[in-house]
């Protein structure tokens, strides 16, 4: 049964948080979840940013924060040559129970708070942090090291330029048991919207029957679970009449629908345009 993968992560014995630079390999690892925050630089790499319920874009510069158990993955483009990325993980008690409740850490309180649905910075407060980042990574001194961490997150709380990823929080403010539930039902997704999908597959892995299955799912995401199937596939197909040169044709199978016909009707019905007229207007190539 394919599951949200629960990672284990250990800072080393010197510090309180983890600092780690990912290669292109790094971007292989599976739609996880753990207890962790997560910051997240796309110091180089393109490709689909998986978070909770959202899925978008990402390119190079791409910073996110995520809170504890948020499901997430980043699968880069197929034709990636190079990629990298910079991510810093820490307990929400890394500094002791209660720290950031205190009156000067307000801001940093609240910004834990809204990380549950993810969060993208933009703009200059992207650019900031991103060398705020760098000079953490080349600091020696652990002492000064938490300092410039604490001055990235208090950077982040102040900030109001963001985006909520996932704005319902559809997976983190759900029950430890309903979370254990529904996201290896994105897990699935993630991994197979690209495929025929099986109804009755994906019920199986929620151990339920599909008709219960169906049930639940709209309850818990307010979309029909094939609607949030046609979602993942039309979001991909965009990404591929911008960034690519393949056909359309080629994009339609590519994407996961099995008839030329129906993708164009949805597609259509869905952005307001053609596939081809989508390409005209926003394409880059």
């Amino acid at each position: 049964m394919l599951k949200a993968s629960y990672e284990v992560l250990q800072p080393a014995g010197n510090s309180s948080f983890l600092l780690r630079t990912f290669g292109k390999t790094g971007f292989a690892a599976p739609y996880h979840f753990h207890p962790e925050y997560e910051l997240t630089w796309i110091v180089k790499g393109s490709g689909k940013r998986y978070a909770g319920s959202n899925m978008a874009d990402f390119s190079d510069g791409d910073l996110v924060l995520l809170g504890p158990h948020v499901p997430h993955c980043w699968k880069l483009q197929p034709d990636a040559k190079t990629a990298r990325s910079i991510v810093i993980q820490f307990t929400p008690d890394f500094l002791g129970n209660g720290f950031f409740d205190k009156a000067e850490l307000a801001g940093i309180h609240q910004l834990f708070h809204r990380s549950g649905s993810g969060i993208q910075f933009i703009k200059r407060t992207r650019a900031a942090v991103q060398e705020q980042i760098k000079e953490l990574t080349e600091e020696k001194n652990n002492f000064k090291k938490l300092i410039r961490l604490l001055e990235i997150l208090q950077q982040l709380a102040v900030s109001k330029e963001y985006a909520l990823l996932d704005q319902q929080r559809l997976i983190a403010e759900l029950s430890p048991a309903n979370q254990a539930r529904i996201s290896p039902i994105f897990a699935y997704l993630v991994e197979n919207f690209r495929k025929e999908i099986s109804l009755n597959e994906a019920a199986a892995i929620a151990s339920m029957t599909p008709n219960a299955f169906c049930k639940y799912f709209k309850r818990i995401t307010r979309k029909t679970f094939m609607e949030t199937v046609i979602e993942y596939r039309i979001n991909y197909a965009t990404q591929q009449l911008i960034q690519s040169d393949k056909t359309i044709s080629d994009i339609c199978f590519d994407s996961g629908f099995g008839d030329i016909s129906h993708f164009y009707k949805t597609f259509k019905s869905r952005m307001q345009l053609s596939p081809l007229h989508y390409r005209q207007q926003f394409g880059v190539l």
